[in-house]
């Protein structure tokens, strides 16, 4: 498993690295790493870039470090754990993610083994999905390729269902594709999503499993979504409390 949390977030506004912003006392990084024990993986890796210094003294003692000296993107982020990452499937999510479930991950990783898809990517469908990156389907319904919001073409603009940025990849495959992957964008970053049609050219068959509940996998970028996530996690706790 592979955790990125190496990004600066700056519109958070905050000297605090994006991850160590606390939701309902407890950083959104170690919300993430409480639900990711669900699915047992073999090691944990969690990259660390912007103000690591600060974020490893909280980590738990059996997550491995990776570290990305320069931000270029989350595909480049992958790349800097390549010796930390075991041979086979690997879950790879973000650290700005805390309303994440360990049920929610494991019916990912349950689908991907359903499927025997090489890779499956969580989707959601949003209202308003501007700034997501747009899942586009063939006629199977497999996932063909995903498509970052500011390289959409009007037409993937309309899609409304999104990339979660979370993931159940070949590892040795992915790494292989994010080598040879460009940052011909408009961002000049590595992206991950460049996996999916990596994966595709060779052959291999990649899914797309939708989650029920978009909020599970909602990103915090910013104050006011963070603020939305305390409003959520406080809401759940308090119905987990009357069940």
């Amino acid at each position: 498993m592979v955790v990125l949390a190496a990004g600066q977030g700056k519109r958070m506004k905050s000297d605090l690295p994006k991850v160590l912003h606390p939701v309902c006392g407890r950083s959104m990084l170690l919300h993430v790493l409480e639900a990711a024990r669900a699915v047992e993986a073999e090691r944990i890796v969690v990259v660390l870039g912007h103000g690591h210094e600060q974020v490893l003294p909280l980590l738990p003692t059996e997550a491995v470090v990776a570290l990305q000296e320069r931000q270029l993107g989350t595909g480049h982020a992958v790349l800097a754990a390549a010796d930390q990452i075991l041979e086979g499937p690997m879950l790879v999510m973000p650290g700005d993610t805390p309303l994440i479930t360990g049920d929610a991950l494991r019916a990912l990783t349950r689908e991907h083994s359903e499927t025997q898809a090489a890779g499956t990517v969580l989707t959601m469908e949003l209202e308003d999905p501007t700034g997501y990156g747009r899942v586009i389907r063939d006629g199977d319904g497999l996932l063909s390729r995903i498509v970052e919001h500011r390289d959409a073409s009007p037409e993937e603009l309309s899609v409304r269902e999104v990339n979660s940025s979370m993931y159940v990849l070949p590892s040795r495959e992915t790494l292989e594709i994010l080598a040879k992957a460009g940052s011909d964008n408009d961002q000049n970053e590595v992206y991950l999503t460049d996996v999916i049609a990596g994966l595709r050219a060779r052959g291999m068959k990649v899914a797309a499993a939708k989650i029920d509940d978009p909020t599970l996998v909602l990103g915090v970028n910013s104050q006011e979504e963070l603020s939305e996530a305390e409003r959520l996690m406080t809401l759940r706790d308090v119905g987990e409390c009357c069940e």
